[in-house]
């Protein structure tokens, strides 16, 4: 545990002038334009700056990393210091105390690993916010377990309110999915909404069916399906763009109400180490939220809010604001997400060809799905990114396609570093195309090793070349991001940075990866979560390395993912996060 302390700095002040002259010889001194002392030291650790050039597209380290083959990784500075939120000093730690304030907090780290502040680049911590009052049904493997759990919370839950629960796993259920017969017998007094593990699959009771208005008559929306039995009633399962019909009927929270969900869930990813979100599809509740928080300077990390191109009229009035950056930074709003095609668990991502386990089968996108085409292209032409969900080959083809004919036709909508998020399947003939469009692909470690188990069986294994495909993208030139797409995966540091550097599970399988030429090098799996999501998120000018007169957010960690074994990894723990200079989690 790092230990806190305050420093009189009485031996510091004969310094000061003579360090602040040499700050402009080396990234190693103080900043010469910060006239007073620093007020935050971090001392005695093992930093990680990452501040030397980008790694081969092979992964190998730069001739100018602080790397050799002989003995490995080495950290490249021991002490940080702040002043203000920004970077006013990294290198030694004697350095580092010579300019301390009197009244500096000052941490010894204990040789723990210090690396630059780690980000989620596809997040919905609005969903987080409200799943932790829900029922977790993450891991359950049965209808009758999951039936038990929402009994259990219907035993002490008033009769008529909702309980909703989320975290069924729409892949690994697709052959035997659930209906409401179970769950309205055991739980026939509240409405029941589960919405599943990724989103794109929702189970509901009869009560909840009732309250949402779902009945024989009422028809399947475009690019969704509500699943009904031999008679043509609603069985209580819906999939993809039928989803909303459940989410719909469930009240909104209270302003307050929101307000709270956020915060929570924000302090749940500052103590997981992160210093800040990309968050994927924000509706106008939400923003409103985000907006009141970062007006009271409440935010304990920096939102990067990604609008959600559902709402219609929410993207013709930022298309009428334009982008905005709080006065503080930490929020800004300059991107869009946008959905072209479903999931592959729930078969409803695009491909090109049928699915392997599904003749005659292709999957739903465009229009059909729900993508504005003249939406999105009106937002891209006033300058915003977009950021469009893209799963199957044809999804991924058709989403290039597109993001290419808008840059050609409006000039504003070019050099935005529009984003795939997932490009999860890809043909082959179109990876290179990333790297030519500088589109980024937004990637998620984890779902590679939790959708292993059967994404072979859906695309093929001739496919599987383009899946999941994350060297292949690098070696093309491909600029990427890594993610958790919480709460749909476990959004743990430690459990992506395995996921990107192994391809195996937590339990180990396969021994050496699922198919393992597509891992990430250490440095390629940091860089995924800190470097890349700056570029990702244009915050190149003040996140990602630490380096003199950046943002001031550090990730502190009990293993040093550049040296450990890639399993060590899942038994590290975050002891101190910082963003913009305030300690928003210690252990």
């Amino acid at each position: 545990m790092p230990a806190f302390s305050r420093s009189r700095g009485h031996a510091a002040r004969a310094a000061v002038a003579l360090l602040a002259a040499l700050a402009a010889c080396s990234s190693s001194t103080p900043d010469a334009s910060v006239a007073a002392e620093a007020d935050l030291v971090l001392l005695n650790g093992r930093v990680y700056t990452l501040s030397w050039p980008e790694p081969g597209r092979d992964g190998r380290p730069s001739p100018d990393a602080p790397f050799d083959s002989a003995t490995g990784w080495r950290h490249d500075a021991t002490a940080v210091a702040v002043k203000a939120g920004r970077i006013v000093y990294v290198g030694t730690d004697s350095g580092a105390r010579a300019i301390a304030a009197a009244n500096a907090q000052v941490v010894d780290l204990g040789g723990q690993t210090l690396l630059p502040g780690l980000v989620d680049a596809h997040t919905h911590v609005a969903e987080l916010g409200q799943s932790l009052d829900r029922v977790n049904l993450t891991g359950v493997a049965t209808e009758a377990e999951a039936v038990a759990r929402i009994a259990e919370r219907a035993a002490r839950t008033p009769k008529g309110e909702w309980i909703l629960g989320y975290g069924w796993d729409e892949g690994a259920w697709a052959n035997r999915y659930p209906d409401k017969r179970l769950l309205s017998a055991r739980v026939p007094d509240h409405p029941v909404i589960l919405r599943s593990l990724h989103g794109f699959a929702s189970w509901a009771n009869e009560r909840a069916l009732t309250l949402a208005g779902i009945t024989r008559e009422t028809p399947s929306p475009a690019g969704g399906e509500i699943r009904r039995d031999g008679e043509g009633n609603p069985t209580g399962l819906v999939l993809n763009r039928a989803v909303p019909l459940l989410d719909d009927a469930v009240p909104l929270p209270t302003p307050s109400q929101r307000d709270a969900q956020l915060l929570r869930a924000l302090r749940v990813m500052a103590a997981a180490g992160y210093t800040g979100v990309h968050e994927a599809g924000v509706a106008p509740d939400v923003m409103d939220s985000f907006e009141r928080l970062a007006s009271r300077d409440s935010l304990p990390l920096r939102v990067y809010a990604m609008l959600s191109a559902r709402d219609s009229a929410l993207i013709r009035r930022w298309i009428a604001r334009g982008p905005f950056t709080a006065p503080n930074g930490m929020l800004v709003v300059r991107a869009v997400k946008a959905y072209y095609d479903g999931a592959l668990g729930s078969r409803g991502a695009q491909m090109l060809a049928d699915y392997a386990d599904r003749p005659g089968h292709r999957g739903v996108s465009g229009g059909a799905y729900g993508f504005d085409q003249r939406l999105v292209a009106d937002a891209m032409s006033a300058g915003f990114q977009v950021g469009i969900h893209a799963i199957g080959d044809a999804g991924n083809r058709a989403t290039l396609d597109f993001i290419d004919s808008v840059q050609r036709a409006a000039p504003a909508a070019r050099n935005q570093r529009h984003r795939v998020e997932h490009a999860q399947v890809i043909a082959p003939a179109d990876i290179a195309r990333f790297a030519s469009m500088g589109v980024v692909a937004s990637v998620q470690p984890p779902h590679a090793v939790e959708d292993k188990g059967w994404a072979e069986t859906r695309v093929g294994a001739e496919r599987m070349a383009g899946a999941y495909a994350w060297r292949t993208l690098r070696e093309a030139g491909a600029p990427l991001v890594f993610s958790s797409d919480l709460p749909g995966s476990d959004w743990s540091p430690f459990y992506g940075l395995h996921s990107a550097m192994t391809r195996e599970d937590t339990s180990g399988a396969p021994p050496g990866g699922w198919y393992p030429a597509q891992r990430m090098s250490a440095e390629e799996a940091v860089r995924g979560y800190t470097v890349w999501s700056a570029h990702a998120g244009f915050d190149d000018a003040d996140g990602g390395p630490i380096a003199v007169g950046r943002r001031a957010d550090f990730t502190v960690m009990t293993v040093d993912p550049f040296r450990a074994a890639p399993r060590e990894l899942l038994r590290g723990s975050v002891v101190l996060t910082v963003s913009r200079g305030r300690v928003t989690y210690r252990r």
